[in-house]
């Protein structure tokens, strides 16, 4: 594959204004995996708030990663390791505390699966903690409170004018030691320094020996701009500001219009060549489904024919040590399947329709049947395969026909 990263903002990226993902983006990404490209969610959000998108998108089966607080941290989805973390020395807090106070601004952090904070009741860190599902706990004394180094610390306020004003101060009291900005109008934000989307990316690419032209990243907001730069591919949503726009060479639509999906497809689906298809990896990531609990492996792929294999064995017998007639079928609709995905255009879904197969001899115990898939009818909103399923000896045991149904994503 040309691209090996996917990287997505979640907020008015990822997500549309109901905080959802779509059917259409989440079938866009789940075939984008499919093919080899990892994904990567880039937040400010804490990692236990982008933990339920990613396992949502199968990132723990398909080997992604979260980069949460703004690039403070780097997880591992599939095997929960810390990758990379920066935090803040808790001695810094206390003088925090008492800038909050004195412009009466709420002040909170996160920590484990919860928000700490000194006003509760603020709105904006009610809609922080329901927006990440965490448990907010009100502390009498935040910097006391505060015994260990967080990845992250922010002030909410409507007082906009006064954060600004803050931030400015901090910008030039803070510098070379901590970093500060306002990622919303009601945000000010304190990172350690240097921890931003961009430079965080760098070191998972490092760790993963990836190019920046092999990665690709979508982004709305000011601080996606850092990632938006590094990646060969930087792409704007529709409902990015200007000044996001004016630093990418691309434009999608926006997360209302599914822009992530209209992208992917674009960038990344449509240029997918059969000869291109990662099997071994197919393989790999399908050991738990079904195909990988009967034993088949992929092992061809091109327009019009693809191949697989599955062992006679304990999985795939009948007691009396011959090829089941149903793990047959399913051979037959899995390499089906693969060979429409193929065909199907960016914004299409395949679905099984109808199987049907005529057994004419019988495989036995300890051999592995061959099947050749070909295309013999490729329609707008149907294919058909003929698959026949062969013995290690080219003995024909099975001719199936398989019908997929071929959807538009909605």
């Amino acid at each position: 594959m040309k691209y090996k990263l996917l990287v997505l903002d979640v907020d008015g990226t990822l997500l549309n204004n109901k905080k959802e993902i779509s059917p259409r983006t989440q079938a866009a990404l789940l075939k984008v995996q499919q093919m080899g490209v990892h994904i990567v969610l880039a937040s400010g959000r804490p990692t236990n708030g982008v933990m339920p998108i990613a396992e949502k998108l199968e990132l723990n089966h398909y080997g992604g990663y979260i980069l949460s607080y703004n690039g403070g941290q780097i997880i591992n989805v599939q095997t929960g390791e810390l990758l990379f973390e920066k935090r803040i020395d808790p001695e810094w807090i206390p003088y925090f505390e008492k800038k909050a106070k004195k412009n009466d601004f709420a002040i909170f952090t996160y920590h484990k699966d919860f928000i700490l904070t000194d006003k509760p009741d603020n709105k904006y860190v009610i809609q922080e903690a329901n927006l990440n599902n965490m448990q907010v706990i009100g502390v009498d004394n935040f910097a006391e409170a505060v015994d260990f180094p967080p990845c992250k610390c922010m002030l909410a306020s409507d007082d906009e004018e006064s954060l600004v004003g803050l931030e400015n101060h901090w910008k030039k009291r803070l510098d070379g030691v901590l970093d500060a900005f306002r990622s919303e109008p009601y945000f000010l934000e304190v990172v350690p320094q240097f921890i931003n989307k961009g430079n965080t990316l760098g070191v998972l690419m490092t760790k993963l020996s990836v190019l920046p032209e092999e990665v690709i990243a979508i982004g709305d907001g000011v601080c996606d701009v850092t990632m938006l730069q590094l990646a060969g591919v930087g792409i704007a949503m529709g409902n990015a500001d200007d000044s996001v726009k004016a630093c990418v060479d691309k434009t999608t639509l926006t997360n209302e219009e599914e822009g992530v999906a209209f992208a992917v497809e674009r960038a990344i689906l449509a240029e997918i060549r059969p000869t291109e298809v990662p099997l071994d990896q197919l393989n790999m990531r399908a050991r738990h489904a079904l195909m990988g609990n009967l034993g088949i492996q992929y092992t061809y792929a091109s327009e019009d024919r693809v191949e697989a294999t599955m062992p006679v064995d304990e999985r795939t017998r009948q007691p009396f040590g011959i090829l089941h007639g149903g793990a047959t079928l399913a051979l037959a609709e899995t390499v089906a399947g693969l060979g429409s995905m193929i065909l199907a255009k960016p914004d299409e879904i395949v679905v099984g329709m109808q199987v049907s197969g005529n057994h004419m001899s019988s495989a036995h115990e300890g051999d592995t049947v061959r099947a050749v898939g070909t295309i013999i009818h490729k329609g707008r909103s149907s294919h058909v395969w003929n698959v026949d399923v062969f013995t290690s000896t080219d003995k024909l045991v099975s001719s199936i026909r398989v019908v997929n149904s071929i959807l538009k994503k909605k």
